[in-house]
């Protein structure tokens, strides 16, 4: 019976190695979320540019819980080139359906979105070498409310991809 429980416990360690392991990432990483992401905190990225030659996709990752309130999400989003230039969005994304049920992979309380950055339309191409940084930070409101939710609630960690476009 033990040998038969490690060996199942065996397999699923290598089934999620497996599933894991992503060829098309060329930058991944996420910053923690202390229990609320305060309105005045920034969750930086720095990396190098790949290849500037070649296409590729952004996207910002969220990891959030049953206790984000809201169906939609704003972001302001820098990106930060080598020569000094910045460029800096205000984005709205989609967090819930309308049924109230939140969006995103997840089999458990916590989903997962993949928001899209730069790419949807058409790629994105690093037309400087050098080093990067993006910064993220949200920007929600309650309706009819001029000052911003201080403490966003049911968001646990913030990420940036960079992806090969295919």
């Amino acid at each position: 019976m033990q040998r038969k429980t490690s060996g199942l416990l065996l397999g699923l360690v290598c089934l999620a190695l497996a599933v894991s392991c992503d060829s098309k990432a060329v930058f991944d990483e996420y910053k923690s979320v202390p229990s609320k992401w305060h309105k005045d905190s920034v969750a930086s990225f720095n990396f190098k540019a790949p290849d500037t030659t070649q296409n590729y996709n952004l996207y910002v990752n969220l990891r959030n819980t049953n206790d984000y309130k809201f169906s939609n999400l704003f972001l302001i989003v820098e990106l930060n080139y080598p020569n000094g230039k910045a460029i800096k969005d205000t984005l709205e994304y989609k967090m819930a359906a309308p049924n109230g049920a939140l969006l995103g992979t997840g089999f458990s309380d916590i989903k997962e979105n993949k928001l899209w950055l730069r790419g949807f339309k058409d790629t994105f191409k690093f037309n400087e070498a050098g080093d990067y940084t993006v910064n993220i930070q949200h920007a929600m409101r309650n309706n009819g409310e001029v000052n911003g939710v201080e403490e966003l609630e049911g968001i646990t960690d913030i990420g940036f991809r960079v992806e090969q476009a295919q």
